[in-house]
């Protein structure tokens, strides 16, 4: 069975901070290499999702296999896999590093060197890959190229580094690029006669396929009808597809070291294929797996509840199938005598939560109600015992608390320099610690604070881009644990705990927190037949008091005159019937009520 030529292979990525151009490039690049016809381009090519394409950004790392001609005459291939650049999505990012050898680091030039353009390099450094700097959208009327040159050049502590200059959207300097990688970016290493082993770097779901498997085989080769291993589960399956995404899936007889595609198995639960295994021969196994990926830990915790308790399993099967290919989701059963049964998940920020909860419903049909988010709590008992809380309601009895710390984060600010005591401002309102202050050039400027993550996973992010007009970003890494004074804040609807209401806030902020609640909360929700009692509370101490008036029904409308006794009887059963409500009726609660929560400035 004939091996490609590993020189003249390709594999590479494109990151990027969030809209600076990746996947418009990547769209050039697929046009470059005749990839797609006229007929079948459309922009954003490489974003399957209905939801990527309407936000304009990109959720998912896309790969996909290209045919070159290089300027020397030889035919090249390259397998390019386009990244997201969000913050949120930083692990689609360290997963499609995993199966490059280099990548292009992509900067506006209009924008400069962001917080994530910042992080994704030496995401790129750590692994140590060829990095090929470009500056993208030279043709706009804000660009400064030559500014955004001096950063990179400052970022990469290489004063004589070259830079190329690009327009994705026009197609200038695309060519140019392209050969570049070609030159640099080195060919894989990996001996085709060795025993596989294939790194799974993602994954999807077919009807008819079942899950299918994304890899970067680094020894040995793939064909069909090969019997292989999943090593970290141990499980045996034969295989009946293998193929490239070029950008359509393509069947192809063989993968050999070095390149990246896909197999089937006719796999049928997605729990068993997992990111980051590695894949070998049944018959001749490799001695050792592939080194994975570092595990991920959400950031952010929320619960997923169907709105009729009859379509959990629906919810069960839809979130399954989801977390196949978004390894930084988790799901666990949990059971709420609000809401019924559903799901506490974790995810690595609030776009993180706004893009699955849209996905769930979009993709899979659910209808969700998501409580407010929450980030996990370490507690200390007085008998010593220590446990992660990540939901309100498993808080335990102040009496029983020795200590309680809430995670920090130290966080990264990218500035403009007029925009400097507003955001020192805003990140010290937030409980925000300062650290440090770097120029990076005469207009930009580097904070760096130490902060709760619970203060910035809600709108912190909507009020830097506010306060800088949109020229301002944020990256940030995890610090570790740090004490904290803080309460937990329960609402009461007529007199019972409304459980996913709760929240843990500051000591000190807990009576304002608990007045704004309680008054948009009357604001929210719809007045009922009976009078609506809304408290806060932190214990059993009441601290805000609100009602919502019952609507009134004019049930001696149809009386005209007569005995007022009639009209009596009319009202003394209205009242009745009013208290019977009191009693039994459950009060609607809208989904923005949840979310209001969070907003409480």
């Amino acid at each position: 069975m004939l091996t490609r030529d590993q020189r003249f292979i390709r594999n590479f990525s494109i990151i990027a901070h969030i809209d600076h151009g990746k996947s418009t490039l990547a769209d050039r690049l697929l046009e470059l290499a005749g990839a797609v016809s006229s007929r079948e381009h459309r922009d954003q090519l490489l974003d399957d999702m209905e939801l990527e394409r309407e936000r304009g950004i990109t959720i998912k790392a896309s790969a996909v296999r290209l045919s070159y001609q290089a300027s020397d005459g030889q035919r090249y291939l390259l397998n390019l896999i386009d990244t997201p650049g969000h913050v949120d999505f930083s692990f689609e990012v360290a997963k499609s590093l995993q199966a490059c050898e280099g990548t292009i680091l992509l900067v506006d030039a209009g924008q400069g060197v962001e917080a994530q353009t910042v992080a994704n390099y030496y995401l790129a450094r750590e692994r140590q890959l060829c990095i090929i700097p470009a500056i993208n959208k030279i043709d706009l009327t804000t660009a400064d190229p030559d500014r955004v040159a001096q950063e990179l050049q400052q970022l990469m502590q290489a004063p004589d580094a070259d830079i190329l200059r690009v327009s994705a959207k026009r197609g200038l300097g695309i060519e140019a690029l392209v050969e570049r990688v070609i030159r640099d970016v080195p060919p894989p290493q990996g001996d085709p006669s060795a025993p596989l082993q294939a790194l799974i770097f993602d994954s999807s779901y077919d009807v008819y396929k079942g899950v299918i498997v994304y890899m970067r085989v680094m020894h040995g080769r793939l064909a069909p009808l090969m019997p292989v291993r999943f090593m970290s589960t141990g499980q045996t399956y034969d295989v009946q597809e293998v193929g490239v995404f070029g950008p359509r899936a393509t069947p192809v007889e063989l993968l050999s070291a070095g390149e990246v595609g896909y197999i089937t198995c006719h796999i049928r639960t997605p729990r068993d294929v997992v990111a980051g295994d590695t894949v070998t021969d049944a018959k001749r196994p490799a001695a050792t797996p592939l080194p994975g990926f570092r595990p991920i830990k959400p950031n952010v915790f929320a619960g997923l509840y169907p709105i009729t308790p009859g379509e959990f399993e629906r919810l069960r099967s839809a979130i399954e199938r989801l977390a196949l290919n978004d390894a930084a989701f988790t799901a666990e059963p949990e059971h709420s005598e609000a809401l019924g049964p559903g799901f506490r998940c974790g995810f690595l920020g609030l776009l993180h939560l706004d893009i699955v909860q849209e996905r769930l419903e979009r993709e899979f049909g659910a209808s969700l109600v998501t409580t407010s988010p929450s980030v996990a709590h370490r507690i200390t008992l007085h008998d010593g015992h220590t446990l992660e809380v990540d939901n309100p309601v498993k808080l335990p009895p102040p009496h029983q608390i020795a200590s309680l710390e809430e995670p920090i984060v130290t966080i990264y600010l990218l500035i403009p320099a007029m925009a400097v005591g507003a955001i020192m401002q805003l990140a010290t309102d937030r409980r925000g610690v300062y650290r440090s202050t770097e120029y990076l050039s005469a207009e930009r400027v580097k904070l760096i604070f130490e902060m709760p993550l619970a203060e910035i996973i809600v709108d912190f992010y909507d009020k830097l881009k506010s306060s800088t007009r949109g020229y301002g970003s944020m990256d940030y890494e995890w610090k570790g644990f740090a004490p904290a004074h803080l309460v937990k804040l329960d609402i009461l609807i007529n007199g019972t705990v409304c459980e996913p209401l709760a929240s843990i806030v500051p000591k000190e902020q807990a009576y304002g927190r608990g007045r704004t609640l309680v008054a948009r909360l009357r604001e929210l929700i719809p007045r009922q037949l009976f009078e609506v009692v809304l408290q806060a509370a932190i214990g059993s101490q009441i601290i805000a008091r609100d009602n919502i008036r019952p609507l009134g029904k004019h049930v001696t409308g149809k009386c005209y005159g007569g005995d007022i006794t009639r009209k009596r009887k009319l009202w003394e059963k209205q009242k009745a019937g009013k208290k019977r409500l009191k009693q039994f009726g459950q009060v609607e609660i809208p989904q923005e009520a949840f979310l209001a929560v969070l907003k409480t400035e």
